[in-house]
């Protein structure tokens, strides 16, 4: 063992699951390809119909079992962190897949600098991903300029912080969509000591969903939903038309370029106005 290993801190990943067979093997086989190597790997199945729970048991995993009822992400979170042993806890979803072997290193390093503060990494779009999903993908993370000038950004999907912050301060276990957002919202907006949030575009994950309409309607209804809760916008139709608007012209900008995208056209003003309204019923809840 190396200096640089033995003055590491002890790290925890913990993985949620389900239904992802076809990632959760790419997803575990790059976890433990990192170096320094993770204490721990903490698997947590929310009750996967097909092989997800048989394929992760191949790998060196602990499971803890998901608490009964119905899914509440924050009392997941908060049972997978108060079971690990690490001083740092690493959230990496089943279908984050690690795209090297830096992935960890560039996660968790900023935290040593930092005791009140939690990273998040790059996410890069598969390759099945559609040219609109890749464009959104790139706009959010990429070099991160274009995220810096929203009023706030934040993914839990791959991400990293001590525990002792999240043992201090659980997430909320009442709200059912954006608990990250939730939690770094109101923990940056303290008066005393306020949490530090950092993006880290070297640590880099292979993450994007190809959500049909009616997928992409239930996401952003809920996303809705619990931006009123935590920002206390109101909700306004105008506003949101205008940003599928905004949205679209970019989407064409974007395809234009790209003859192979050219299909995805008409499809753009359709995704942008269900995003964009299902987000306003959403926040009328």
């Amino acid at each position: 063992m190396s200096e640089a290993q033995k003055d590491w801190p002890r790290v925890s990943v913990l993985v949620r699951a389900y239904n992802d067979e076809a990632l959760v093997g790419k997803t575990l086989e790059g976890i433990f390809l990192q170096w320094p190597r993770p204490f721990e790997v903490i698997v947590c199945d929310d009750n996967s119909k097909d092989r997800t729970r048989e394929i992760a048991a191949k790998f060196p995993v602990r499971f803890v079992e998901r608490p009964a009822g119905p899914y509440k992400p924050g009392r997941t979170l908060n049972i997978l962190v108060r079971e690990a042993k690490g001083d740092i806890v690493v959230f990496n979803n089943s279908d984050a897949i690690p795209c090297d072997s830096h992935w960890l290193e560039e996660l968790v390093r900023p935290l040593l600098a930092e005791r009140f503060a939690f990273t998040f990494a790059n996410q890069l779009p598969r390759p099945d991903a559609t040219l609109l999903v890749r464009k959104d993908s790139e706009r959010a993370f990429g070099d991160g300029k274009v995220q810096a000038t929203w009023k706030f950004f934040f993914s839990l999907a791959s991400s990293a912080t001590w525990r002792q912050n999240l043992i201090d301060v659980p997430f909320d276990e009442k709200i059912q969509y954006s608990e990250d957002v939730e939690w770094t919202w109101r923990n940056s907006r303290r008066k005393d000591d306020p949490v530090k949030i950092v993006y880290c575009p070297a640590s880099r994950v292979e993450h994007s969903h190809n959500y049909t309409l009616r997928a992409l309607a239930r996401r952003f209804r809920g996303e809705g939903a619990a931006d009123r809760e935590i920002f206390g916008d109101a909700p306004s139709l105008m506003r949101e038309l205008m940003g599928a608007a905004r949205e679209t012209l970019r989407d064409i900008a974007y395809l234009l370029p790209r003859p192979r995208g050219w299909l995805e056209i008409p499809l753009a003003p359709i995704r942008r106005l269900v995003q964009r309204i299902s987000h306003w019923k959403g926040m009328r809840q």
